[in-house]
């Protein structure tokens, strides 16, 4: 450019450019910092040509190793699935009631499952299990169908409630208002027999009333007592654990509306060595029931329906 000069002070060429009376010189870039520019334009071609770099339509350019961190990946997976086939293999060769027999067996079942169970079933019953209003606790003894393992994996496999499977088990309770089997009145002093033979009211007038509407409308599945049925998907109604809530409110709602809630049937989804070692990590919680072969009935649903 026709205004660079030479810096009288230093002998270095300007830039040919000045702002406010600064002026730039024309210094060299120092060599090592050239030499590492070009390094990193040598090293980005060689990552270019040796590994996947560049994306194409539909894929990118695969390099000439051939590595990919998709194949990475799979090569891990694999590894991971080799690892754990046998045991899978011993789990699916045996039945589930007989796993505590093998107390090694077991301690990997109970493993396995709660590691299946933050992947498949927290997102309902939560991290610790413990459930939430509609989602059963699965920590407490309180049990729909059963709690034995074989209960319990019945349960996983055909679901409450599923569509598309037969052997799904399904408990079906009247909605009592809404088809108009009962009016208000009546649907209030049944509410006060359940609450009084669960404990959280006392007997009135209300609640006796109630009591003849609870032999001739409920007793045939929740008993007599209220204390439930197994063979129907009866819940326990005298004790304190309500899967949708115990207030008279709640108990209104669902002798007015009934509940359905549902469970996915697992056995569509899962292999049979993963659900037996969810059955396994269930049953471990705290609430699991002895296998008694007389209860291993068609499904179990975990928890209670007032």
């Amino acid at each position: 450019m026709a205004d660079k000069r030479i810096d009288s002070e230093t002998g270095v060429e300007t830039v040919g450019h000045e702002w406010d009376g600064i002026e730039e010189l024309n210094n060299p870039l120092p060599r090592w910092w050239l030499w590492t520019f070009y390094a990193c334009i040598a090293f980005a071609i060689g990552y270019v040509v040796v590994y996947p770099a560049i994306p194409l339509l539909d894929k990118g350019t695969e390099g000439i190793w051939g590595w990919t961190s998709r194949g990475q990946l799979a090569a891990e997976m694999k590894k991971e699935e080799d690892r754990k086939a046998p045991i899978l293999a011993a789990l699916a060769a045996r039945p589930v009631e007989e796993l505590p027999r093998d107390a090694e067996l077991m301690r990997t079942a109970v493993a396995g499952g709660r590691a299946a169970f933050k992947v498949n079933c927290v997102q309902c019953h939560g991290a610790g299990a413990a459930g939430s209003k509609g989602f059963p606790n699965l920590n407490d003894d309180d049990w729909l169908w059963g709690g034995d393992l074989k209960s319990i994996e019945t349960t996983l496999i055909h679901g409450i409630r599923q569509p598309g499977d037969d052997q799904t088990r399904f408990s079906q309770m009247p909605a009592f208002g809404r088809d108009g089997i009962l009016d208000s009145t009546q649907i209030q002093y049944l509410v006060s027999h359940v609450r009084s033979i669960s404990g959280q009211e006392q007997t009135g007038p209300s609640a006796q009333r109630g009591s003849t509407i609870f032999a001739e409308q409920c007793a045939s599945c929740h008993g007599p007592d209220g204390k439930g049925n197994r063979a129907f998907g009866a819940p326990d109604l005298t004790d304190a654990i309500w899967l949708y809530g115990g207030s008279r409110a709640d108990i209104t709602q669902t002798i007015t509306n009934s509940r359905f809630g549902v469970m996915p049937a697992w056995g569509q989804k899962l292999d049979a060595g993963t659900i037996k070692m969810l059955a396994a990590y269930v049953h471990s919680l705290g609430g699991g029931e002895d296998f008694v072969e007389a209860a291993a009935q068609p499904a179990a649903e975990v928890n209670e329906q007032p």
